[in-house]
């Protein structure tokens, strides 16, 4: 609500780099804001630096502690948490990493910033309920995505002698290869009912242990990674997009399926009912408890999926 001040600028913290949602946020975020005539920078103590924006958290504490001194306003952007760790063995580097990376953003919420943006409402209860609510400002504001870049127009089509399904995430490691197991079997059964063939796409940075497990299911199409002007593309020539993460805040994989008019259907276990509703996919109970990282059972979410296939039009243009 402050008037920027001439020659201020604004402070991104961390530099995220490589891919994933993090990364992704910050370069849509720093394109608008320079679109806009600001000036977008990863050093606290510039000369003229007006506020700081902290995507997660920084392990560079020192430097916003120095910041709350000189008056200069802290804003944190908050995802979910670290907590698959905890439920499973993904060796102690990890888990200890995790879990100083939750220390970070806690320290951060409730000692130096001046005002909390949870990514969906979900994000603000879970964080509320484990850490306790904090006494500033807070608001919620879904990730946002270019329409120009993301549309529904585009020569990309469904095939039709088959059923596409579209997996996207940054990477299947760490305790998260559960999602793309449900994305699996719910494929699985979603054959096995309907008899009709499904075509699986991952995207996303895939352990090679991980792909040679299901080496022999010839219909999963293994894409890696992709660049970010190839996944319009992608969300175009499917069918329905699988949401494959647990307990997800706000994906940038669902915003940009729905921008792209792509149904989305996925269980439900974070923020998607509230970002997908019901007239723009399909989002069913898990069925199971993945608070514990068991597997779900597909069977609501296969007789959804096939209501969403046999009306594709109006799905598509919901989303």
């Amino acid at each position: 609500s402050r008037q920027l001040p001439p020659g201020s600028s604004i402070c991104i913290l961390p530099e995220h780099q490589g891919i994933g949602g993090p990364a992704s946020f910050r370069a849509r975020i720093t394109k608008g804001l320079e679109t806009r005539g600001m000036t977008v920078h990863s050093d606290p103590m510039r000369m003229g630096t007006h506020c700081i924006l902290v995507i997660g958290g920084t392990r560079r504490l020192d430097l916003l502690w120095r910041a709350k001194k000189m008056d200069i306003r802290i804003i944190q952007r908050l995802n979910g948490m670290n907590w698959v760790h905890r439920k499973t063995n993904t060796g102690m580097r990890h888990y200890l990493r995790a879990e100083f990376n939750n220390w970070i953003l806690a320290t951060i919420r409730h000692f130096l910033a001046d005002g909390i943006i949870y990514q969906s409402h979900f994000t603000e209860k879970w964080w509320n309920e484990v850490y306790g609510k904090v006494n500033g400002p807070t608001s919620v504001i879904y990730n946002g995505v270019d329409l120009t870049a993301y549309s529904p127009k585009g020569k990309e089509k469904p095939p039709s002698d088959r059923i596409r399904l579209l997996v996207i995430e940054g990477r299947f490691e760490g305790g998260y290869h559960i999602g793309l197991d449900n994305a699996i079997q719910f494929s699985k059964a979603f054959m096995d009912k309907n008899d009709r063939e499904v075509e699986l796409v991952v995207i996303g940075d895939t352990p090679a242990a991980l792909r040679s497990k299901y080496e022999s299911l010839g219909w999963i199409s293994w894409q890696g990674i992709v660049t970010r002007d190839q996944i319009p593309g992608f969300c175009r020539s499917a069918h329905l997009l699988f949401s494959a993460d647990i307990k997800a805040a706000c994906p940038n994989s669902v915003i940009e399926a729905l921008a792209c008019g792509l149904p989305v259907i996925s269980y439900d276990t974070g923020a998607l009912k509230e970002m997908v509703g019901e007239i723009a996919g399909a989002i069913k109970p898990y069925g199971a408890d993945f608070s514990e990282l068991e597997s779900a059972f597909p069977g609501e979410l296969v007789v959804a999926a096939a209501i969403i296939l046999n009306n594709q039009a109006s799905f598509r243009k919901s989303a």
